[in-house]
């Protein structure tokens, strides 16, 4: 399993994923989960992926090709010529269904859950930072004001603090400690979701990357900030008043 959030603000696009792949308690490997592109000047952006590892690699690779074969035959649309964010959230969402389609039947044959889920989101020059989830089926939905974050894969236990301090509004730096102390709260309730983690931030407008970085198990700045979350939460459940 895994667990990826992203974060769409005014301000900018948080996007933090973990790399455990468990096909079983004695078969858990490391696979990125987060696939980052940048044409600087004219687009930047990124998938996170969730579900079916051979589903999600499967459109991952299909992407790469299709570039490549742009340029032997520039007339190929691909996600780093598509006009808009909007498009190449479309071409994902069409690549991820026949992807499906190619494999459906031996799946269902042998009973293997073929659902995943993909989140893109970035800019391209002269549109706006865009934030979508793409569903197995190919169809999508857009992150709004009211809805400013999406998460795919483990995602109940990280939900609670992104519900209670997200909104559009809310600065770069203050998204990237609540999307980590998300993860954090995962990490801790759930061992389908492990270590190391992909962080990667877009500043709105910039048109590349202004952050990309790997946490790893020993990260000093990621585990000082689990322990003190610890022990805010600890001090403020000995402070509630006692009503009941």
């Amino acid at each position: 399993m895994t667990y990826c959030v992203a974060i769409k603000l005014d301000a900018g696009l948080v996007l933090l994923s973990d790399t455990r792949t468990n096909a079983g308690l004695d078969n858990i490997s490391r696979y990125g989960k987060m696939h980052c592109w940048e044409v600087p000047g004219d687009r930047a952006f990124a998938l996170l992926t969730a579900g079916n590892l051979s589903i999600t690699q499967g459109v991952i690779t299909r992407l790469e090709k299709q570039i490549e074969m742009s340029s032997v035959e520039p007339e190929t649309e691909t996600i780093l010529n598509a006009d808009s964010m909007f498009r190449i959230a479309q071409i994902v969402g069409e690549t991820m269904r026949d992807v499906q389609e190619r494999h459906r039947d031996g799946m269902e044959a042998q009973g293997t859950s073929f659902s995943s889920t993909i989140l893109v989101g970035g800019q391209r020059k002269g549109g706006s930072l865009r934030l979508f989830l793409v569903y197995s089926a190919g169809n999508f939905i857009e992150a709004t004001k009211d809805t400013p974050f999406f998460q795919i894969g483990e995602h109940k236990y990280g939900k609670p603090i992104l519900d209670r301090v997200i909104t559009s509004a809310t600065p770069l730096e203050k998204a990237k400690l609540a999307a980590c102390v998300s993860m954090d709260s995962t990490l801790r309730s759930n061992l389908s979701v492990g270590m190391p983690l992909d962080l990667a931030i877009l500043e709105t407008d910039r048109l590349r990357f202004s952050e990309r970085r790997r946490i790893e198990q020993d990260d000093g700045d990621f585990n000082t900030l689990s322990e003190a979350w610890s022990k805010a939460l600890n001090s403020a459940f000995h402070d509630l008043p006692h009503l009941l």
